[in-house]
């Protein structure tokens, strides 16, 4: 899909921007125009997806900034530090941040299904609670949030119980948040990835690997940039009639 200029002016707020798809999703919207914040865990890998930003449309810029999503305290620090910067909340705000702690469920120790919990699902909740309230309170106009899941939420996968759950809810959350904010201009939408090449899917054996892609009706993994296309899409004015659905990005995976 070819970049247009869709997010000009627009401040937009990306979790999980250090690799994978959400670094995808900062290029595309620095290239349509929008300010980007990076934020991550890992702020050496936020920096490094900021050095690859574009600016080529006037007014834009870019900053890159930490966070642990699954604690409230740093989820508020990045929204305030973000309006003292910007002196006003994202208007765009795409939760990409996701870790995985793959195995089988008898044998999954607690602590690994909580952690994925902690960051896929409470994480998710915290932010978009945290720049909702920020834009509420701001009266701005309109505001478009959107979340991350994927294929994996809707069919479930052997070995990731803790993360096909956590998935799930991200889908439950983002149905119910979009109802609620409506009525305050918000937008809130869900991105299904399916099996996507990223450092996450790199610890996967390449067996596994050709496996899963001989089911994939494309016959191919997806790349980051292609789900980019779909929350550019979402991010803009194009889709400003659509809330509360749940995109999928997996090559038609799991048809019917």
């Amino acid at each position: 899909m070819a970049a247009s200029s869709r997010l000009i002016s627009r401040l937009t707020l990306v979790t999980g921007g250090g690799s994978g798809i959400g670094r995808a999703v900062c290029q595309r919207f620095a290239t349509e125009g929008a300010s980007v914040v990076v934020a991550d865990r890992n702020e050496e890998s936020a920096n490094q997806t900021l050095e690859l930003l574009s600016r080529d449309h006037k007014g834009q810029e870019h900053m890159a900034l930490g966070v642990d999503v699954s604690s409230k305290d740093s989820v508020e620090k990045l929204v305030t530090s973000i309006q003292c910067r910007y002196f006003q909340p994202p208007s765009v705000c795409v939760n990409a941040a996701g870790i995985t702690q793959d195995e089988f469920l008898l044998k999954m120790e607690e602590d690994d299904f909580d952690k994925v919990i902690d960051v896929n699902l409470k994480g998710t909740f915290l932010l978009t609670q945290a720049v909702s309230k920020a834009l509420v309170s701001a009266g701005a106009a309109k505001g478009s949030i959107i979340t991350v899941g994927s294929i994996v939420g809707k069919v479930g996968n052997i070995g990731q119980v803790n993360y096909s759950a956590s998935k799930a809810g991200v889908e439950g959350l983002t149905r119910t948040a979009a109802k609620e904010l409506s009525k305050f201009g918000i937008r809130c939408n869900c991105v299904l990835p399916g099996f996507i090449a990223t450092p996450m899917t790199d610890k996967v054996p390449e067996k596994v690997i050709d496996k899963l892609t001989s089911i994939i009706p494309l016959g191919r993994m997806g790349k980051p940039a292609e789900v980019a296309d779909a929350c550019a899409f979402l991010a803009s004015d194009d889709s400003r009639y659509i809330t509360g659905v749940s995109i999928e990005v997996a090559g038609g995976l799991f048809i019917g």
